[in-house]
């Protein structure tokens, strides 16, 4: 895999941060409390640390897309914790995410294109945006989605509350409370955990050109044993994935089996590739900066070991086409703790000197 040098890496952001979890919001409140003269967008650290791996002249800054101050990383001290919660739910099922999505498209294919978008950003749904502007232009049929993610990111909203409601259900240590009004009623958004779902639904990518790295939200064999309806159709996400010919490579065949991850991404026949980077493949092991922390990641070496694999596969005769950073935690990235300095923009830079730069 490699980048035309014909192409120019402009590296662009999108601060968007609509995460809905009440720790989440909290953060955001306390981080307002203290305050900063930097901007609140992880772009701006990030480009300081490939600064220091790559000279500035190899690369092209193409700005970051405005955000309100509310969907930012940090929240405005006035906002009230169940005001900004109520209010980050009712954006992200009135679609909010896909119209953020629709304004990245927008920036890639005006102002970028044919050049090498590189976005960095929050939320990953915003990958969808730089999808659909090079499936436009080059083809889906040509390219192939290579995502290195925790979470497979294809569960309808619906979905993922019938799991939920089951698990209430059934398990007497569930960890969700029966009595919170936004496990409920939810709509059929587009959004971080659903995204693929809806570019597969809506034709954007095709199944049969994805490759999913790192997975560990997989259910285990026994889920797909359970007949309760609202775990069968959970479990269905898994299944059609695989049966529209998916490629899901768990986290523990990238930790064990690496030359098997290898042989399974030289399956890549398109000409073109995607990288799509959630950090959160590192999360609770090589980084702590990352929004969602419920599956324990890779750590470095094993992180730069599966980065290789895709730089490698596929040799000179794939072009990679673009790539992005996402689900950086502002208000925890690049932080001092009991066991050292947060390694999050220094790894994320190092990504992008392997995929960008070669």
């Amino acid at each position: 895999m490699i980048r035309s040098e014909e192409k120019k890496v402009v590296l662009f952001g999108c601060p968007l941060d609509g995460d809905e979890k009440h720790e989440a919001i909290a953060e955001k409140l306390v981080a307002a409390a203290r305050p900063s003269d930097s901007p609140d967008d992880p772009m701006v650290p990030l480009l300081e640390a490939l600064s220091l791996l790559v000279p500035e002249d190899c690369w092209q800054i193409g700005g970051s897309i405005e955000v309100p101050i509310w969907l930012r990383p940090t929240a405005p001290q006035s906002a009230g914790a169940g005001i900004l919660l109520e209010t980050t739910i009712d954006f992200i099922d009135r679609n909010g995410c896909r119209e953020y999505a629709d304004k990245v498209r927008d920036r890639v294919e005006s102002g970028i294109l044919p050049d090498f978008p590189c976005l960095i950003a929050v939320d990953h749904s915003l990958t969808g945006g730089v999808c659909a502007a090079l499936s436009r232009h080059y083809g889906k049929e040509n390219i192939s989605l290579v995502i290195l993610d925790s979470h497979t990111d294809a569960v309808p909203m619906s979905l993922l509350s019938g799991a939920i409601a089951y698990d209430m259900d059934t398990n007497p240590n569930s960890l969700y409370d029966r009595s919170d009004p936004f496990l409920f009623n939810r709509t059929e958004s587009y959004n971080a955990s659903s995204f693929l779902y809806h570019l597969i639904k809506d034709g954007i990518i095709d199944p049969k050109n994805l490759y999913i790295l790192g997975v560990s939200d997989a259910p285990e064999k026994k889920a797909f044993r359970i007949k309760d309806p609202r775990i069968t159709k959970y479990t269905g996400v898994w299944t059609a994935l695989h049966q529209q010919g998916a490629t899901l490579i768990t986290k523990k065949d990238c930790q064990l089996k690496p030359g098997k991850v290898a042989t399974l991404l030289q399956k890549i026949s398109t000409p073109y590739a995607y990288v799509s980077i959630d950090m959160d493949i590192g999360a609770r092991n090589a980084v702590e900066g990352v929004r969602f922390k419920n599956w324990q990641g890779l750590n470095e070496i094993q992180i730069y070991r599966l980065i290789d694999a895709v730089s490698e596969a596929g040799g000179k005769q794939l072009q990679v086409l673009g790539m992005d950073i996402t689900e950086i935690n502002y208000r925890k990235a690049g932080l001092n703790s009991m066991s050292g300095q947060d390694k999050t923009y220094e790894i994320a830079a190092n990504i992008i000197r392997k995929i960008a730069f070669n």
